[in-house]
């Protein structure tokens, strides 16, 4: 029986995925990258899953592409990396930020090149004491890929950015979050503990109201002012519709918790 290259588990409304090609650090190859996109298309469609969770099995979190897949055969002419970059990666960047629930990443280790930019495009990172982050492609003579330019710089500045793309230089997850990188550090004992107990704890709540904010942060990455209150005033009237928002009010008026539905 062929191990899955992704292993997937529902566990009360969290899809926890885990790559999971520990002998290569959780490197991307194409069927990795397929099964990522084919277990983020089952997230969005299953109103069972309420939330996401991606981690890695072994050592590291995932140490980018696997560049035994990408390098010429037989003395042949280099590949148009562009066309695993389009096949591989912007898909699943897509399907994260796009994805109207949240996405809870838990780094286990190194988290290089694709793999810290995967990292940094969920909506909340947890980083073990031990990880690292590390924008690689500078030493292949590459551009960050997978929405490094597009996030690093939003999250960080430009100087911090380009420090990271040019220098190509290590980070540990302290620093990473002192940066704004990610949401926290954790021992690495805890850290799955800690990050399905977050995820668990998103999945329990109005779920629908998280997707529609997460809308509303999305469009605000190239809207002015007044295109952005029109979404939200938008993502507004959507939520005020929403069951979870009407059992949110009579919870509160009936001086109780709420039991939400995500719908």
């Amino acid at each position: 029986m062929t191990t899955p290259l992704v292993l997937s588990e529902l566990t009360d409304g969290v899809l926890v995925l885990t790559l999971n090609r520990p002998e290569v650090l959780n490197s991307f190859n194409r069927p990795m990258a397929l099964a990522l996109q084919a277990e983020l298309a089952r997230a969005a469609s299953d109103p069972g899953v309420r939330a996401v969770l991606l981690t890695g099995t072994g050592r590291g979190f995932c140490a980018g592409q696997d560049l035994a897949e990408v390098l010429p055969q037989g003395g042949g002419p280099m590949p148009d990396i562009s066309e695993t970059v389009r096949a591989s990666y912007n898909p699943i960047i897509k399907a994260i930020r796009h994805l109207e629930k949240p996405v809870v990443c838990a780094v286990n280790g190194v988290a290089a090149g694709a793999g810290a930019n995967l990292a940094f495009a969920c909506d909340l990172t947890i980083a073990a004491e031990e990880a690292t982050f590390v924008e690689s492609f500078a030493k292949l003579g590459l551009i960050p890929d997978t929405s490094g330019t597009f996030f690093v710089p939003r999250l960080i500045g430009p100087q911090r950015a380009t420090a990271m793309f040019f220098l190509a230089e290590k980070m540990h997850a302290g620093r990473a979050k002192d940066w704004g990188l990610i949401h926290d550090v954790v021992p690495q004992a805890q850290l799955h503990e800690v990050a399905l107990h977050l995820a668990k704890q998103l999945a329990g709540q109005a779920t629908r109201g998280f997707g529609l904010t997460k809308r509303a942060m999305n469009a605000s990455w190239t809207n002015d002012i007044d295109a952005q209150l029109e979404v939200e005033a938008d993502c507004m009237q959507e939520a005020g519709r929403t069951a979870d928002y009407e059992e949110g009010v009579r919870a509160f008026l009936e001086k109780r918790k709420p039991t939400y539905r995500g719908a």
